[in-house]
């Protein structure tokens, strides 16, 4: 077994106990590889280890990634033979930066305003499937992170659900960072209510509408995200170990 199969494994291990510990299935918690600032090979180690969905924050990283990747499957024998991959896009949008992002993910984690969601809708190519949508919540108040304010997300949620060629599929959140576990329950569980505030709301608005995600939790706070409900974790270290910096585009 290869390095990095193990450290997807004890990755998978941890989801695991989590899950068990409040009566989850351990299949309802999805894990989202976060391979930016880390190169293609990486990304198909991980391929080769069984991982299928891959998380992304500076675009243009994430372009040359991708298509490397892509390029890397089709030319080993059998290597992308069913291989199906889902890439995410975890970062800031700016609207320059729409199009691509449109163009090339499958999901994205990080609408925080309704013009956002306009010109993503606008500009996803309709042979593509509907691109799938969370709505980000700073559900900490910071100042200095992304998101729109608990409050905003009904009316901004109902205005991105009518919107054709995306669909709404739920909230991510990044709560403040913090050792304290009691804390971490509190921010996840209270984006999980909100979550459970949105299906009131708007299913009954519009049939078909499934609000089934929270993408919270990464490695640090992790199992407190999934004993509180999280249905996507978003984990880089722990699988790919540490970072370098690069220029973010």
């Amino acid at each position: 077994m290869s390095l990095m199969s193990h450290k997807l494994q004890a990755v998978h291990t941890s989801i695991q106990a989590a899950a068990a510990a409040v009566s989850r299935r351990p299949d309802s918690v999805a894990l989202l590889a976060v391979s930016k600032t880390f190169g293609p090979e990486m990304v198909l180690e991980a391929i080769a280890a069984g991982q299928r969905a891959f998380g992304e924050n500076y675009l243009q990283e994430a372009l040359a990634k991708m298509a490397a990747v892509e390029q890397a499957l089709q030319s080993t024998p059998g290597a992308g033979a069913g291989v199906l991959l889902e890439w995410h896009f975890i970062g800031p949008i700016q609207s320059n930066k729409t199009r691509a992002i449109a163009e090339h993910f499958d999901w994205v984690h990080t609408v925080d305003r309704e013009k956002i969601a306009q010109r993503l809708s606008q500009q996803r190519p309709p042979q593509l499937a509907p691109l799938n949508i969370c709505l980000q919540v700073n559900i900490s108040g910071e100042a200095s992170k992304s998101g729109m304010a608990p409050a905003e997300v009904l009316d901004v949620a109902r205005a991105i659900a009518e919107l054709p060629g995306l669909r709404l599929r739920g909230l991510m959140a990044i709560p403040e960072p913090t050792d304290d576990q009691q804390k971490q329950h509190a921010a996840f569980r209270q984006t999980r209510e909100l979550l459970v505030q949105l299906q009131s709301a708007l299913t009954q608005q519009r049939a078909g509408l499934q609000l089934d995600t929270l993408s919270m939790g990464m490695s640090a706070d992790m199992v407190a995200a999934i004993e509180e409900g999280a249905t996507i974790v978003r984990v880089g270290s722990a699988i790919f170990g540490q970072r370098e910096r690069i220029s973010k585009s």
